[in-house]
């Protein structure tokens, strides 16, 4: 199964670079921002299905991490944040529809590798979440480290070792282990509540999602170690470089905002102050809209209208959200995290 898995992915990536050598081969257009702008509407794709991330209510609403970023974008360069088409993309059809042009950026969680960043013709502008492998365990296994394991029987969500390290974690720490394996139609919840693992391995926003099926999510805890880098974050088509700074520094606007404490409910009474990045973030300076191409106030209406990176984090994933998963490395470089927004002049 698992030589089936691999050989899976390598066919989706030979996939991807084909699709990129028959499409994505000629230079990108550099008039993104202007196509967007005569529409009137950001085009972006989106993954289905993901708590947290993107999903839509029962009333076809989209709410979630990758949205948010999406409606900033939107904020920034048409003024609001509403104008946006969220087109549902799955791992198959997510680069073919941005090198085609049916979307005009990936907000989705798509893993910034370096075959990804290097031969389909892709810029992955930042970092919006930082995810990876880790463990997610009963409370009454009564363990606060994964370094705590003692023959245990691990179950992977969703199934597939190889892209976790699960391996070469347990044999790093000389701990003994066994991979269940989930059968057709099973799912790792469903061994776990059978009794038949007491340990579930994933990406930290999938476990936090999982947690959700069992009747008391609170009788489980995510452990705090990553076994394995994978940086989440908004790509564009290689070539377009106005395009890809203009997403690039929405990000960063998040960030920094965040960091000067400016939020969607207190950015209207700060005039008085006088820091130069936060005038800046006002619009009171002229300038950071320039290289942009659009005006100066693009700072101020994205904060307003979608709030900094700390208020998305908190609604979709943190603990204003079903998830409540913290901050850790999410946080900002000054709180222990590795968030960093380079500065505003």
């Amino acid at each position: 199964m698992i030589q089936k898995k691999r050989t899976g992915r390598r066919a989706a990536l030979s996939l991807m670079i084909c699709t990129a050598m028959l499409l994505g081969g000629l230079p990108a257009s550099a008039v993104t921002l202007e196509q967007v702008k005569q529409r009137d509407q950001l085009y972006c794709g989106i993954s289905t299905e993901t708590p947290g991330f993107s999903k839509p209510d029962a009333e076809g609403n989209w709410h979630g991490l990758n949205v948010d970023i999406c409606r900033a974008v939107a904020a920034a360069v048409l003024g609001d944040k509403n104008k946006v088409k969220f087109v549902p993309l799955t791992d198959t059809d997510h680069v073919t529809a941005l090198l085609t042009g049916k979307v005009d950026l990936l907000s989705m969680n798509f893993a910034w590798s370096m075959s990804h960043d290097t031969l389909i013709g892709l810029d992955f502008c930042g970092v919006s979440y930082y995810d990876g492998w880790g463990f997610m365990v009963p409370v009454a296994l009564n363990v606060q480290s994964a370094l705590e394991f003692d023959r245990v029987q691990v179950c992977i969500e969703p199934a597939g070792r190889s892209a976790g390290g699960i391996d070469a974690f347990f044999s790093r720490y000389n701990l003994e282990y066994k991979v269940v394996t989930p059968g057709k139609g099973q799912s790792a919840a469903d061994l776990v509540k059978s009794g038949k693992c007491n340990v579930v391995s994933g990406d930290v926003s999938r476990l936090a999602a999982l947690k959700l099926e069992f009747a008391d999510p609170d009788d489980y805890v995510i452990l705090p170690e990553l076994i394995s880098r994978r940086p989440l974050g908004p790509v564009v088509r290689q070539g377009d470089d106005g395009w890809f700074n203009l997403v690039r520094w929405v990000l960063f606007g998040l960030v920094i905002a965040e960091d000067k404490e400016i939020t969607s409910t207190n950015i209207g009474d700060t005039a008085a102050l006088e820091d130069p990045e936060i005038m800046r973030i006002l619009g009171r300076e002229n300038g950071t809209g320039k290289g942009l191409g659009i005006d100066d106030d693009w700072l101020y209406r994205m904060i307003e209208q979608v709030g900094n990176y700390g208020e998305i984090f908190d609604r979709n994933l943190g603990r204003n959200s079903a998830l409540q998963l913290n901050r850790n490395i999410n946080a900002l470089w000054n709180r222990g995290g590795l968030h960093y927004g380079p500065p505003l002049n």
